[in-house]
């Protein structure tokens, strides 16, 4: 037997995504968002509203980053969801992260971060069915520390998920399967 529950925000897992500007006076500023995505294979998606200092950021500089947050750094990442670039002028200083800017776009890269997407703003779609930010993915980086064999471990990545149920975060790191492969075990 199902049972209802009380929230429409259902999808799990949803990725924490540090979405990082500079301010007005080169300052960095970041902010956590759960729910963002690739809109197609080079543009990232995030419903972000335009209230948000880090959208007003990504309008006048068009651009940003997208760094995946990881277990090392939830206290970071969650502090990055709590307190408003609104409010608190300089709040990344408060973290003791390190940030460099990229060399495409004009956004930071938060070097503690073990992947991170350099992006190029498109658009901000807004009104009653609006999604917020949509940028172009320029470049995408990792930190050495993350690969085995010249590629991406993703269990090296420990990235953190968003429960929307009770407000946790969840490390991502154990393979269950093969993409694009085990599904053929039920073709007849």
């Amino acid at each position: 037997m199902r049972k209802e529950i009380k929230t429409t925000e259902a999808i799990f897992p949803m990725p924490v995504l540090m979405i990082a500007t500079y301010n007005d006076d080169g300052s960095v500023n970041v902010m956590n968002a759960a729910w963002g995505t690739m809109l197609e294979r080079n543009q990232v998606i995030l419903n972000l509203t335009e209230t948000h200092k880090t959208v007003q950021n990504i309008k006048k500089r068009k651009a940003f980053t997208v760094s995946i947050a990881d277990c090392e750094h939830v206290v970071e990442a969650d502090y990055f969801g709590v307190v408003s670039g609104n409010n608190v002028k300089d709040k990344f200083a408060n973290t003791g992260l390190t940030a460099t800017k990229s060399e495409l776009v004009d956004a930071p890269i938060i070097n503690e971060f073990p992947i991170c997407l350099e992006c190029e703003f498109l658009t901000y779609q807004g009104g009653e069915y609006g999604c917020g930010v949509i940028g172009k993915v320029v470049k995408v980086t990792a930190d050495e520390k993350v690969f085995t064999n010249g590629k991406i471990d993703v269990s090296l990545v420990n990235a953190i998920a968003f429960d929307p149920y009770t407000h946790g975060y969840y490390k991502v790191t154990e393979r269950v399967g093969e993409a694009f492969k085990d599904g053929f075990k039920l073709k007849k």
